[in-house]
């Protein structure tokens, strides 16, 4: 997934806040590629930069949506240590759902892009 963002150095601290790395590799002043997990990236790509790759204009997330990114997490206090650590990093918009084995937090980050963290108890059963 790609996503634009005003400050590639900013992004860095941000996630890096949360708990995430980085491939080095895919790094640079334009773009910062993070490690979701062994087959998931994120690039982060400055505006100009993601501008080159699209002929449509970048979403204004201050005044809509584009898209919310659902991360899954191994537990509830994962979800919880996430979430946390996204509103002492400055994390905006954020807002908890449960329903029967599902529990989520989720949040804006300083680009206005929405995420959510989720657990899913395998073992609990819709009545």
């Amino acid at each position: 997934m790609n996503l634009p963002v005003k400050s590639v150095d900013a992004t860095r601290e941000f996630f890096s806040a949360l708990g995430f790395g980085y491939d080095e590799a895919f790094s640079d002043d334009k773009a910062l590629c993070m490690v979701v997990s062994d087959q998931s990236r994120v690039l982060f790509l400055s505006e100009p930069f993601f501008a080159e790759f699209t002929p449509s204009g970048i979403a204004d997330t201050s005044a809509g949506a584009e898209v919310i990114t659902c991360l899954s997490a191994d537990s509830r206090e994962d979800v919880d240590r996430i979430a946390e650590a996204a509103a002492v990093a400055g994390a905006t918009h954020a807002r908890s759902t449960e329903h029967t084995g599902m529990y989520s937090r989720s949040f804006a980050d300083p680009d206005g892009h929405l995420w959510e963290f989720l657990y899913m108890d395998a073992t609990a059963t819709i009545s």
